[in-house]
């Protein structure tokens, strides 16, 4: 499956759009994320808790996309966002989202 954030892939036709498709996840705080998150905030810094948090959010979203595409038959999911919004004080969605589509080979 190819994912990319263009509209278009040199090279290839796009033969049928199949629609959007997405992928969401919601992660909420970890007491150990949090507690060396608030030393963090004291003496400055990465939280690495929580960027690795975000990270396998954004990868299970992509994921999840990418299986919502495959069932529709798409060989790719063009113009590919990811937005994140706080579902409540301790938790946020990350949401992945694009267009799946049927590719050809550009003669």
């Amino acid at each position: 499956m190819i994912v990319i954030s263009t509209d278009q892939i040199p090279g290839r036709v796009i033969s049928k759009t199949l629609g959007i498709v997405q992928g969401s996840t919601v992660r909420g705080k970890h007491i150990g994320r949090d507690i060396a998150a608030g030393l963090k905030g004291i003496i400055g810094g990465e939280l690495r808790g929580y960027t690795e948090l975000m990270n396998e959010a954004r990868e299970d979203a992509i994921a999840r996309m990418v299986a919502e595409a495959q069932k529709l038959g798409a060989d790719a999911i063009l113009s590919v966002r990811l937005t994140t919004a706080s579902v409540t004080g301790g938790a946020a969605e990350i949401l992945a989202y694009g267009t799946a589509v049927r590719l050809d080979v550009q003669s």
